[in-house]
């Protein structure tokens, strides 16, 4: 018998594999931390993800659906359209740190990995350039 291998998105993701089959794992586990974390997210939202949560939300951008403070792995995004595999990432200063930054290329690595094009933006380009961070989301999705 002929080992089947999946990718790691496909495990994740429990959507049908290259071959037409189903991935292992149907729905993904989450662990009871990560999903406290997340509901904590959506409820505790900075200025500037409400802001652009605005625009992205209900299908409102090219009709894409969007979620918010969602689960992939073992992070957590700020935006994911699942189906363009885009994912759209608010930083502030504190993500200038040495630490943060290193821990931000290990995160982007994974997230890559899976297939996702990862878009980031500082907060202050949604508070002084709205309209030109909407266009580069575009840009990926057109």
């Amino acid at each position: 018998m002929i080992p089947i291998f999946f990718s790691l998105w496909e495990r994740m993701s429990g959507i049908p594999d290259r071959r037409g089959g189903v991935a292992m794992h149907t729905k993904p586990k989450i662990s009871e931390k990560i999903s406290v974390r997340t509901k904590n997210l959506r409820r505790n939202q900075t200025p500037q993800e409400v802001i652009l949560w605005s625009r992205l939300r209900g299908n409102r951008f090219h009709g894409l659906k969007f979620r918010r403070q969602h689960s992939l792995g073992r992070y957590i995004v700020d935006f994911v359209c699942l189906d363009k595999k885009l994912i759209i990432e608010l930083d502030g200063w504190q993500h200038k740190e040495e630490k943060q930054e290193r821990y931000d290329t290990v995160r982007t690595e994974f997230l890559e990995s899976c297939g996702f094009k990862v878009l980031r933006f500082w907060n202050n380009e949604i508070n002084n350039n709205l309209d030109g961070v909407v266009f580069k989301i575009e840009e990926f999705v057109n």
